[in-house]
Formats: structure tokens, C-alpha cells, sequence
């Protein structure tokens, strides 16, 4: 098996960006934590406050599948919706 890595990419509704970095912030110190969390960090972009992605890489399927078990995903998962105008996902194969 090898290694999933993924970029999500938020885009925060107007008004809403403060309480999207709250939720994503919220999630990067107990997924980091998590078995088999290679890379995990969420950014901001600084010429778009909006604008929020998430890079995050796992050891294999069955770390991401714990990842989304986990009571901070739960959380992150049923709150982020009311607040988030757009989201998309990326997966990215590591070179070198």
C-alpha cells in the first residue's frame, strides 16, 4: 500500500471566515497526533481570506479511514457546512 495524500481547498462564505479557521484549526493538532498522520496542516490564504486549504497525508487507507472515525472529524464534519460557500478535494501523488 502506499501513502494517500490529499489537498482540500475551502472556500469560507462572506462573513464566515473567522469561525471556517476556528473549525479547521480545530482539526490540525489531534489529526497530526493520529496514527499513521504523515502530513497534516491547514493554510490560509493571505490574498484571500476566504480561502483555506488543507494538506494532509496518511500512511495508507485504513489511517485515512481512522482520520474520518475520529471524534474531531465528527465535529469538524457535522459544523462546517453552514459556513463553507465551496469545497473540493485533490489527491497528489508525492514525487521524489
Amino acid at each position: 500500500m502506499s501513502s494517500i495524500t490529499k489537498r482540500v481547498t475551502f472556500i469560507a462564505k462572506e462573513g464566515s471566515e473567522a469561525k471556517m479557521k476556528e473549525l479547521l484549526t480545530a482539526m490540525v493538532e489531534p489529526s497530526k497526533r493520529e496514527d499513521g498522520c504523515v502530513f497534516y496542516d491547514i493554510f490560509q490564504y493571505e490574498d484571500n481570506k476566504r480561502k483555506f486549504m488543507a494538506v494532509e497525508s496518511w500512511r495508507d487507507e485504513a489511517a485515512l479511514d481512522g482520520h474520518k472515525a475520529s471524534a474531531h472529524y465528527a465535529v469538524y464534519k457535522s459544523s462546517y457546512e453552514p459556513f463553507c460557500e465551496h469545497k473540493y478535494s485533490d489527491e497528489l501523488e508525492i514525487l521524489g
